[in-house]
């Protein structure tokens, strides 16, 4: 089949991955004019380690993972009231941190040396409009030019445009906002002391806000700013409006306590800065004839989950995996595929009924648990966290398999003959 998948990110990168090894021909459109190789720390947890695995990619994985070691709670003295290392005994669920952390750059980056000699990338252009009729998809480009496709996968983020153009205007977009719940993201330059180590740091102050950091190299850290706001500012800032995003957090975050105003002062000149409002998309279904979804346009779980990227991975693999099971693949003796056109439909169904169940593990209960009496919003409050993580650190649980995501229960990750060396 002729394939165009709308975004480069991690979720497009491994779809044309799997796809092009089964031997379609598949184009990637993506809009920035490189590959998007920027964004902080992420991991892989569960189904996604094995998938990264069976992509044949854990050599080049491994050679990129981030250093660090665990995950401290501070008060604001700075002084350490819980500690959760990673789990690297490579058995049960990861911690905070797991064994495989990485940066989001470099993750995109290996995945697409690994498949773009047999993909056709086109920088620097996305999906203007599609037309789906007559037995293929008529996208129209933004730059202009038009190309018919047997599928269109849109696979452009939390606020996917394809989504958007698939379901209508007449139909809601599927994204449910986590109400007032906001991340930003960025760098700082702060040479490593001596003795300091790989260690992130959560701080938790008053008013719902929080402040995470985390060491990858020696010269600078990732810089993590939450929380639950009303700020009528940040609210009202156009998304990408750097420059509003950045003052309405410093009014947000001022007096936060620990090393805030620091941090606030280093923001304004971090030129890798990037808001989030923090939300789950939910649809009834990721396809339409002939256009589908994957990765957080389908299905984001929210930051909230630690499953993002490790939803992304799997969810293209069981994509691409139905429609190697359905619609055939290249025969060894020359391209030869097998109702390709006709098992579609049949492979789109497939995917949907395979990875709903994940999803919606993944996603339970996260809009529910981000009321205002799950984040402590006083000092008090704060305290009494302080206390109850202090014990758990000191018992060593494993806190991070409670909170995150990651343990869903009663589902096997699907084999795909079709798909083996």
């Amino acid at each position: 089949m002729k394939v165009l998948i709308n975004g480069g990110g991690i979720a497009g990168n491994a779809l044309a991955f799997w796809l092009s090894k089964l031997g379609h021909d598949v184009t990637v459109a993506e809009r920035f004019p490189s590959l998007r190789a920027t964004g902080l720390q992420i991991d892989l947890r569960g189904h996604g380690i094995e998938v990264m695995k069976r992509m044949g990619l854990e050599e080049a994985y491994h050679s990129k993972l981030a250093p660090e070691q665990g995950l401290q709670i501070v008060d604001k003295s700075g002084s350490r009231r819980a500690y959760f290392p990673a789990n690297t005994t490579g058995k049960g669920p990861q911690n905070f941190t797991t064994e495989y952390e990485i940066m989001r750059g470099d993750l995109c980056r290996i995945i697409h040396d690994a498949t773009k000699d047999r993909t056709a990338y086109i920088f620097g252009t996305s999906i203007e409009s599609f037309d789906d009729k007559d037995g293929s998809v008529e996208v129209r480009f933004t730059d202009g030019s038009t190309n018919c496709f047997d599928l269109l996968v849109g696979a452009d983020g939390q606020g996917s445009r394809t989504r958007k153009m698939m379901l209508g205007s007449d139909t809601a977009d599927g994204f449910y906002p986590l109400n007032g719940v906001c991340v930003a993201y960025f760098t700082i330059p702060r040479p490593i002391q001596e003795g300091e180590g790989y260690i992130a740091t959560q701080y938790m102050a008053p008013g719902r806000r929080g402040v995470m950091t985390r060491r990858h190299s020696p010269n600078e850290i990732q810089v993590y700013l939450g929380g639950t706001t009303d700020s009528e500012r940040l609210k009202n800032a156009r998304r990408g409006d750097v420059r509003e995003e950045k003052e309405a957090l410093s009014e947000i975050f001022q007096g936060a306590g620990w090393q805030t105003d620091e941090i606030i002062k280093s923001m304004k000149d971090a030129n890798d800065f990037y808001c989030e409002r923090l939300g789950l998309v939910k649809l009834e279904s990721w396809y339409r004839g002939r256009v589908a979804l994957v990765g957080d346009a389908a299905y984001c779980p929210s930051a909230n989950t630690g499953m993002g990227t490790t939803s992304a991975i799997v969810g293209a693999y069981i994509l691409a995996g139905e429609i190697g099971r359905h619609c055939g693949r290249p025969s060894r003796e020359g391209p030869r595929v097998d109702g390709a056109k006709d098992g579609l439909a049949t492979a789109l169904m497939a995917y949907e009924q395979k990875f709903q169940p994940f999803m919606k593990q993944v996603q339970k209960g996260v809009l529910e648990d981000t009321g205002p009496d799950m984040i402590p919003s006083t000092a008090f409050g704060i305290a009494i966290m302080h206390c109850i993580l202090g014990v758990a650190s000191l018992f060593k649980v494993n806190v991070g398999k409670w909170m995150l995501k990651e343990n869903v229960k009663g589902w096997d990750l699907p084999e795909y003959e079709e798909m083996r060396d």
